[in-house]
């Protein structure tokens, strides 16, 4: 039986300085739930100058079209990891049709993604969570990640993210409550059961979470976070590292070691500084094992690229938990009228070339003043000698609206339902980190040579002369 009431609408709402961080803007559906309860979904408004291709704004309706009571889709809690997200199963084509209640009572236990009794892979429902014996998340950081992504137009694929707020009551019953049981006694979902039993309390007692506006909307009816779709599989040492340093400033500086760092690195120009890069890496016999898969020059030049948009984006919004959790997809690449395309699928050219193409899926250790900024802290902007100048001019406009108070910074301000603290931090490390890369470029040291496509399809890229204060209207 359907309980929802759907209607879709624009929202837009203002913040003050106490504000609560339900107040986001953008597209709002909305839903009533058995208790009758008003939740909403929201595609949050698009940064002005910001690029969203068809197919991702596609995926951001698809998403706030779920229907947490519809008979043909079904919650489970998850139990792997560490946080305590809800997988989002949609049951319309599988053997569980319109048998949403079996399939929590006989699949959600199994813990792990099951997509053979579904539809497909699950949409994740991800919230806040910071108690004292959990792992860090907000939920904020990943639509930060997303829309920050696609005003850059970056080449990592973000995913798609949205807002998405839940009758607390009933994510309490058909998640939370299960999700305590299954985990408990498990050693290895340690973090996950106690991240469990936080939410547990706090779905009873919303007071009793510290910062319970991070976690249920004003009213305190509803608990709400982040909408999404993971995809990848995870690298190993030849980006993610060695690690052998462990958690934290260690392991941060492994990074620095890989072949694709190193190559931003160096002096040289491109073509050159892949290779020593790959030398200097090689060096290590864990990363000398991971790169024996004979990774082209053409793959590293585009983890050259994705490695200066994971810093960049990882300098400004503070994420502690980086190194480890970068993942991957393969896209075979083929040149089509002097363009270079991409598609999970093999093409009919013969000459297609199959690359790994980064997925930044894991966003939500980000933002808060608690989580420990280890880009900063081991000073990777400031080490970095080749970019992409439609970063760096994009960067550059992002750095001179925020100083004006223009578009960006009104959006920024009112879109995301961040504090006034986490708005003005961010703010801060914008200009910090524009700072930091275009003194880079003043002393001469940068090189806008980091053109992967370009590369791709000629073996070489020519190096730019910009400005280092330039900006770009877009």
């Amino acid at each position: 039986m359907r309980h929802a009431k759907l209607l879709i609408l624009p929202m837009l709402m203002t913040m003050g300085t106490a504000q609560a961080t339900d107040q986001v803007s953008g597209t709002e559906t909305v839903y009533t739930s058995p208790n009758r309860v008003q939740e909403r979904c929201v595609v949050l408004s698009p940064m002005p100058g910001a690029h969203y291709p068809e197919e991702q704004q596609a995926q951001a309706s698809a998403l706030c079209k779920l229907d947490f009571y519809d008979t043909n889709v079904a919650l489970c809690p998850k139990l792997v990891s560490t946080s305590p997200g809800t997988f989002i199963y949609e049951l319309s084509d599988g053997p569980y049709q319109q048998k949403q209640a079996a399939f929590e009572q006989e699949v959600c236990p199994q813990g792990h993604i099951v997509t053979s009794k579904a539809d497909g892979p699950p949409a994740s429902f991800k919230v806040t969570m910071n108690g004292k014996h959990t792992s860090g998340s907000f939920s904020q950081s990943s639509l930060l990640y997303y829309h920050m992504s696609r005003y850059l137009d970056a080449g990592i694929h973000v995913p798609v993210a949205v807002w998405r707020s839940m009758d607390r009551k009933a994510h309490a019953q058909r998640v939370t409550h299960k999700g305590l049981q299954h985990s408990a006694e498990k050693s290895s979902l340690k973090m996950n059961h106690a991240a469990w039993q936080v939410l547990d309390r706090a779905e009873q007692d919303p007071e009793s979470y510290a910062e319970t506006s991070e976690l249920f909307t004003a009213d305190r009816s509803q608990i709400y976070g982040v909408m999404l779709h993971i995809k990848g599989k995870r690298y190993h040492a030849e980006v993610n590292s060695s690690r052998r340093s462990g958690w934290g400033e260690g392991q941060n500086r492994d990074f620095q070691k890989t072949a694709p760092f190193q190559a931003l690195r160096s002096d040289k120009p491109l073509a050159e500084a892949i290779q020593e890069g790959r030398a200097k890496a090689t060096k290590d016999p864990t990363l000398k094992k991971a790169m024996s898969k004979g990774f082209s020059d053409e793959q590293i030049a585009y983890w050259m690229q994705d490695l200066t948009e994971i810093t960049l984006l990882d300098y400004i919004f503070r994420q502690q938990d980086r190194i480890g959790n970068i993942d991957y997809v393969n896209y075979w690449h083929w040149i089509e009228n002097d363009q270079v395309m991409y598609s999970e699928h093999k093409p009919n050219e013969s000459d297609a070339t199959r690359l790994r193409r980064t997925w930044l899926n894991d966003n939500d250790a980000g933002v808060k003043r608690l989580y420990a900024n280890f880009t900063k802290r081991t000073q990777m902007l400031e080490k970095i000698r080749h970019y992409n100048p439609k970063t760096y001019t994009r960067l550059m406009s992002l750095d001179k609206d925020l100083k004006e108070q223009g578009p960006l910074f009104l959006h920024l301000k009112n879109t995301f339902g961040l504090t006034t603290a986490q708005f003005n931090r961010t703010v801060q490390a914008i200009h910090d980190a524009a700072a930091i890369i275009r003194s880079t470029c003043e002393a001469g040291k940068l090189r806008f040579d980091l053109d992967p496509d370009t590369f791709f399809r000629t073996g070489n890229s020519s190096e730019q002369k910009i400005a280092c204060g330039e900006t770009h209207e877009f």
